[in-house]
Order: structure tokens, then C-alpha cells, then sequence
């Protein structure tokens, strides 16, 4: 498949479909609005974007074994493929690894990346190994505010695919609701 083709060709659909709707009277304005649309100012150019190689700093595992985090924290934040149930550590990216380490020292942080980069587990691993070093069922330990309902969403999926995936059923390592 040719993206550019189908970009192309969606456009000039589009377009048409647009155009069916226009009726301007004024003979001058209409020729300006078609100009403008030949032109493409509707449709701005293909766009391709590839996204950065973060550099990798190590595993869950190895923060794990220099005693940065609960030994839990290797079971809970590893690769876990429901198909055919095999395990395998979790990479992590340099600012997620710097995260973590800064955050087992207690120290406060800022993680400013792009999107996809994993912020996430920059902090939800801080908060369970914290949970887990204080012990469960001791009340809230941590409240997140996200900007937008869908990344609680999103991120409420995420815990529940790390916290629940290996763990019999109701009884995860670290509670936690929206």
C-alpha cells in the first residue's frame, strides 16, 4: 500500500464531496475559494514523523538487584505475553531509569519527553515500589491527576495489565482505582 496514493486520493474525494457544498454567488469571492482550494489550503501536505530511539539504561530487574527497588517491582513491570504466558525483563529508557533511581533516593523530579516515551512508568514504578515498601492496605498512598478523561483511561489499562497479569484474581500486589 502506497500511504501517499491513499492520502492523495482521500483528499480528492474529500475534496469533491466539499466542493458539493459550496455555493458562493459573488463572482470574485467563488473564484478566490477555488483558487484557494486547488491550492490545497484544506489539506495541508503529508506528513511523516518518526519517533526518536530513546537510549536504554538497563531493566526493572537491575534496579531491582542494586536494591532501588522491591523485588516485587520485577515481577509486576515485566513483558508478559497472555498467549503463550512467557515473561521477560522490562526495558527501560534512560529518563526512566534516571526517574526511578531519583525517586528511590526520595528526591523530587521532572520528566519532560516526547509522546510514547514512557512517562508513565516513570512514575507509576516509583508509586507501587513505594507501596509495596510501606505495605499494602495502609489507605491511599498516592493520587494521580491526569488533564484528560481518556489517559485515565489509558492509564487505568495500564496498571491493571502490569498489577493484574500474573496475580491470582482480586488479589494484586497494589490496589488502586479511578
Amino acid at each position: 500500500m502506497d500511504i501517499f496514493n491513499l492520502r492523495n486520493n482521500l483528499v480528492g474525494e474529500y475534496g469533491q464531496y466539499t466542493r458539493g457544498f459550496i455555493k458562493i454567488n459573488l463572482e470574485s469571492l467563488r473564484d478566490k475559494v477555488t483558487k484557494e482550494m486547488d491550492a490545497g489550503a484544506l489539506w495541508p501536505d503529508p506528513l511523516l514523523q518518526l519517533n526518536p530511539c530513546y537510549e536504554l539504561s538497563g531493566t526493572v530487574e537491575d534496579l531491582v538487584d542494586a536494591k532501588k527497588l522491591h523485588s516485587e517491582c520485577a515481577k509486576i513491570f515485566c513483558r508478559k505475553d497472555v498467549v503463550n504466558g512467557s515473561v521477560s525483563p522490562l526495558n527501560l529508557y534512560r529518563h526512566q531509569g534516571e526517574a526511578i533511581e531519583i525517586a528511590s533516593r526520595g528526591e523530587p523530579y521532572v520528566v519532560t519527553t516526547g509522546t510514547g516515551s514512557g512517562k508513565s512508568l516513570a512514575y507509576m514504578i516509583p508509586i507501587v515500589n513505594h507501596v509495596l515498601n510501606r505495605g499494602s492496605g495502609r489507605g491511599i498512598q498516592a493520587i494521580v491527576i491526569y488533564p484528560m478523561n481518556a489517559l485515565a483511561n489509558s492509564q487505568f489499562d495500564e496498571l491493571e495489565k502490569y498489577l493484574q497479569r500474573g496475580y491470582p484474581q482480586g488479589h494484586p500486589p497494589v490496589t488502586f482505582a479511578r
